[in-house]
C-alpha cells in the first residue's frame, strides 16, 4: 500500500510538472508566433528573488507561504460538514457491527 501511494504521489508531481510545462511552452510558442512582446501577456509561472527571499506568481497570482498558512487556517475554522463523510462511517459501523455479529452466530 505504501509503494502504491508513493508511485501515485510520483505521478502526480510528473503530471503537474508536466502542465505547468507545457503551459509555459505554449507561452513561449505564443510570443514567438506574435513576433512581439505584449505587455499583456504573461507567463505561466515567474520567479522573483528579492536576495534571500523568491517568490513565485503561478497564471499572474502571487504565492506565499503566508497566503497558505492563511487559507489552512480558514479552513479549519471553517470546519465544514461533509454529508457523504458521514454517511459513509455509519455506512461501515453498521456494516462491520453487522458482520462482526453474523461471525459471532456463525462462531457459537
Amino acid at each position: 500500500m505504501k509503494m502504491f501511494m508513493l508511485k501515485s504521489l510520483c505521478l502526480a508531481v510528473l503530471l503537474l510538472i508536466s502542465v505547468l510545462t507545457g503551459m509555459q511552452l505554449a507561452s513561449n510558442g505564443i510570443l514567438r508566433m506574435k513576433g512581439y512582446a505584449d505587455p499583456n501577456l504573461e507567463t505561466a509561472v515567474k520567479f522573483h528573488e528579492n536576495g534571500d527571499h523568491i517568490s513565485a506568481s503561478l497564471l499572474g497570482n502571487e504565492i506565499s507561504s503566508h497566503d497558505i498558512l492563511a487559507k489552512k487556517k480558514k479552513l479549519e475554522e471553517i470546519s465544514a460538514f461533509n454529508l457523504f463523510s458521514s454517511m459513509g462511517r455509519k455506512m461501515s459501523d453498521g456494516i462491520t457491527s453487522a458482520s462482526e455479529k453474523i461471525i459471532d452466530l456463525i462462531a457459537k
